[in-house]
């Protein structure tokens, strides 16, 4: 499922591969308006199954393990406050608490906020299912 959501650099939100055409990607919005548009090449565009988190042990952790301890952490609901509006401390504390080993030096307070307001786009938009295929798994390692 994460493989068919991305994220693409310059565009707030995330966006679900409808098609392929010759040079782009066809792409549609997961919020509300579900707008669709094309995604260009030059674009920097990254599937969430292919994203990983740093640990102090020097592997990464795959984002669908990381958001299904959110989703454990949050009842499969949103999470209770705005990352936008949250200090620094708040947003490390509460990544300690989903992932405690998480790199305090390469991971940044805005990976934290942009993690954040990922999952609570994917859990509004009824998107709940982090968990890997087969395909996804063994391309994430």
């Amino acid at each position: 499922m994460l493989k068919t959501i991305l994220s693409i650099s310059g565009k707030p939100g995330l966006y679900r591969l409808i098609s392929q055409g010759k040079n782009m990607l066809i792409v549609e919005s997961i919020s509300a308006e579900k707008k669709r548009m094309p995604a260009y090449g030059f674009e920097k565009i990254s599937s969430l199954a292919d994203i990983a988190i740093y640990t102090d042990d020097g592997a990464e952790v795959p984002l669908a393990d990381v958001l299904k301890a959110m989703k454990e952490k949050e009842s499969a609901s949103e999470t209770a406050f705005d990352p936008k509006k949250s200090t620094p401390e708040e947003l490390r504390a509460y990544m300690a608490e989903v992932l405690p080993n998480f790199d305090r030096e390469r991971v940044y307070v805005t990976d934290i906020r942009k993690l954040i307001t990922w999952y609570n786009v994917l859990i509004a938009n009824g998107i709940s299912d982090f968990s890997l295929s087969e395909d996804e798994a063994k391309a994430a390692e």
